[in-house]
């Protein structure tokens, strides 16, 4: 995949978005969807860089100091497959937070509860984007994909609504991988 694959994989979710839009990349890694959001939320956005890896976030600031300087990007290391303490981290409700090629790592059985804590994130009717792998089955690289007909599922047992799929592209790795979404209770 290259920048207009991850540009094209979150645009659904992301039209519309006011300016100064507030977002999160979780498990954002070296940058390729935090570069996405920055091109499609455009000048003025706020996004957060979550990553556990200090280094993976210094390449991402990197990179986005040098494709979109006109973007605020704040980067926190940070696991988030433990409880983010919103305060304590100095994060503000989000418009909406990416899960790239992350919840993979989470195991099954705590899948729901972590998209139900990241969903905790988000203001009143914001988005919650995941790319996946489109399969079932794991290996040692990619441990827990979950396939795209059962974001539905996980979504709403996490107490999401309206959730669908937004996007697909081919992948040489797990024949693959799809965009979805899902928003949070507007009330």
């Amino acid at each position: 995949m290259d920048h207009p694959d991850h540009v094209n994989l979150l645009r659904p979710a992301l039209e519309g978005q006011p300016p100064g839009a507030t977002w999160a990349d979780i498990g954002a890694g070296g940058g390729a969807f935090t570069l996405a959001l920055a091109d499609l939320l455009g000048p003025g956005a706020h996004l957060i860089a979550i990553d556990r890896d200090r280094d993976s976030l210094a390449r991402n600031s990197t990179a986005m100091k040098q494709r979109f300087p006109a973007t605020d990007l704040r980067t926190l290391v940070a696991d988030f497959t433990r409880p983010l303490d919103a305060p304590a981290l100095g994060l503000p409700q989000l418009d909406g937070l990416v899960a790239a090629n992350s919840l993979h790592y989470v195991p099954r059985a705590e899948q729901v509860e972590t998209i139900g804590r990241l969903a905790g994130l988000l203001r009143p009717g914001a988005t919650l984007v995941v790319v996946e792998y489109d399969s079932d089955s794991g290996n040692p690289w990619v441990p827990y994909p979950f396939a795209a007909r059962r974001w539905v599922d996980l979504a709403g047992a996490a107490g999401l609504v309206g959730a669908r799929i937004i996007g697909r592209v081919p992948s040489r790795f797990l024949g693959a991988i799809y965009s979805a979404a899902a928003q949070t209770s507007a009330d």
